[in-house]
């Protein structure tokens, strides 16, 4: 059976105006323009020092853009972009009242205009913004357990504003950064990041063999700090852990720590 979930953490932004391709495209990491009808992009705005402040999935709707953005973040997002406009000519407004997001998956999803595939991994399913509640066949959790099998993040905690490098989270082996399309704010850092091979850290996902700590709880390995724990469900969870510990036994509080790496994850090291 088709999975469909409603996801109330998260919210829509709507950029309209005849800038707003331009507008976006100098801030997200990347190219605004492939969005399309049936196509969403998924990109992150950086800080100017080129750590992580957040991340969306943008939909072309006609005259506007809408970013599938974490909840939270939101009054963050329009703030930081208003700062931005300068003398564009782009307004911001939460439509958050008029759609709702959905995740489906394991199955085609219900007709519902904004539909697309969820661009960074096909098994990922579709991403949905509808005007109209659909009838969930599953719940936030069984979401959060597929994503996290995945190895996919969902926003903080998995990703830490002002700490997080784009490269450390698979941004770039999940089609979230575009290396031709031009400078955009951090762009900086990222590429140095890659081209230099400075990753020394991976957000993976992992099995606990108990009930996972919090958030922020640390990971050790022969008696050291390796990793700290992310965001878990059912058993999985996501870790951002050193590279040179992913092949040692490793432990958060009393529960064993065992990596299951993705087929789409590459390590450099």
């Amino acid at each position: 059976m088709v999975n469909i979930a409603h996801l109330s953490n998260r919210s829509v932004i709507a950029v309209t105006g005849a800038d707003r391709v331009a507008f976006l495209n100098g801030l997200v990491s990347n190219d605004v323009a492939q969005a399309a009808h049936g196509r969403a992009v998924w990109a992150a705005m950086l800080s100017p020092q080129g750590r992580y402040f957040s991340d969306f999935f943008i939909f072309f709707d006609d005259a506007r853009l809408l970013l599938d953005a974490p909840r939270e973040a939101v009054p963050e997002i329009v703030k930081k972009l208003s700062r931005y406009k300068l003398r564009a000519a782009v307004s911001l407004t939460d439509v958050s009242d008029e759609l709702a997001v959905y995740a489906v998956w394991d199955g085609a999803p219900p007709r519902v205009a904004l539909t697309a595939p969820d661009p960074r991994l096909r098994e990922a399913g579709f991403r949905l913004l509808s005007h109209e509640a659909l009838t969930a066949t599953a719940d936030e959790a069984a979401y959060a357990t597929h994503r996290l099998q995945l190895g996919l993040p969902d926003g903080p905690p998995d990703l830490e504003p002002d700490k997080t490098l784009l490269l450390e989270a698979g941004f770039d082996e999940l089609n979230g950064v575009d290396w031709k399309k031009g400078c955009y704010m951090g762009q900086e850092l990222t590429a140095r990041t890659k081209y230099r091979g400075l990753v020394k850290r991976r957000l993976v996902p992992v099995m606990v063999n108990h009930p996972a700590p919090a958030p922020g709880a640390v990971i050790m390995a022969e008696g050291r700090e390796v990793g700290t724990l992310r965001s878990a469900s059912g058993g999985m969870a996501l870790a951002m852990l050193r590279v040179d510990a992913l092949a040692l036994p490793l432990w958060v509080d009393e529960a064993a720590v065992t990596p299951k790496l993705p087929g789409w994850l590459e390590l450099n090291s």
